[in-house]
């Protein structure tokens, strides 16, 4: 005989106010559109959360060679680098960032799985990416591609992390769409009843992060670029943003449901996405500290 579940006098409480709270969640397909079915193997699916890396990128790219082509922000108004070695790099970064984004899931968020099926390390289609894993990546390939090039790594540092957030807020606002990712219950105003999240309304965390770790970040690296002029301090604006990120994260974190595979971390409210952001947060500070104005840059 199989006993019914006995809810909780908390569920009995939730389910009776939070539903008064709850925003409705917009339904918005995470397919944007599709084609085909192609020789037997399926139609081709855009998502929303493929094209907010796309963007991403490409605004990064185009944000980047504005940079490095105003000569008011550099030192002596010598460029650090040449707009065709933003064009080159493009391709290294999307390596980056894909490959490291997705290796960071696997090792970080679910190895067990994949120790389980590798296969499925290759199934890029079901989601699951770090931004850990990623800039991981994107920071391995900038090494490599600055030395091969002889450009001061700091200089393609900074002005590649100045228009990293664009992408990261789009990268946010696509998790809303997919309803992942939501946050913990919630009877605040503007809580969302997510198709995915349980009968219940939630933070929308992804909007909390793509307004910190996107507008909010892109602006504040606007005015140390723009204002400040800290590209003429190699490093700083890296660290700003590496720091600016880390403490975004982790404030988000205390509204962000942790990863069902993962729970809270030694528990107690500790999450992963919290530990892997105080060595950044650390790190960006040892940037901003240590960064030291220069009177001219090296030639590209």
């Amino acid at each position: 005989m199989v006993r019914a579940r006995t809810r909780p006098a908390w569920e009995i409480f939730l389910s009776d106010l939070l539903p008064l709270a709850a925003l409705s969640f917009p339904n918005i397909d995470p397919v944007i559109f599709q084609i085909g079915p192609f020789f037997g193997y399926g139609p081709l699916k855009v998502h929303w959360y493929g094209v907010a890396y796309v963007v991403g990128i490409l605004f990064a790219w185009w944000y980047a060679k504005r940079l490095i082509t105003n000569t008011r922000l550099w030192p002596e108004g010598r460029l650090p680098m040449k707009p065709i070695d933003i064009d080159d790099f493009v391709v290294w970064a999307a390596v980056g960032i894909v490959v490291g984004g997705r290796l960071g899931y696997v090792l970080f968020y679910n190895l067990p799985r994949y120790l389980a099926n590798p296969i499925e390390i290759f199934y890029l289609q079901d989601g699951g990416m770090s931004f850990h894993g990623g800039i991981t990546g994107t920071i391995l390939a900038m090494l490599f591609f600055a030395r091969s090039r002889g450009i001061h790594v700091w200089s393609l540092f900074d002005v590649v992390a100045a228009g990293v957030p664009v992408g990261l807020g789009l990268g946010r606002l696509a998790n809303f769409i997919n309803s992942e990712l939501w946050g913990r219950l919630s009877d605040v105003p503007w809580a969302v009843e997510f198709p995915t999240g349980g009968p219940f309304p939630r933070h929308p965390s992804q909007i909390y992060e793509a307004l910190l770790e996107g507008l909010v970040l892109f602006l504040l690296l606007r005015f140390l670029t723009h204002s400040r002029l800290k590209l003429m301090t190699p490093r700083f604006v890296s660290g700003a943003f590496v720091t600016g990120y880390g403490l975004s994260r982790i404030f988000v974190e205390f509204f962000r449901e942790p990863d069902r595979q993962l729970g809270y971390l030694f528990g107690g409210w500790l999450t992963m996405g919290m530990v892997l952001s105080v060595p950044m947060v650390l790190i960006g500070i040892w940037c901003m500290a240590t960064a030291r104005p220069v009177t001219h840059t090296q030639p590209a």
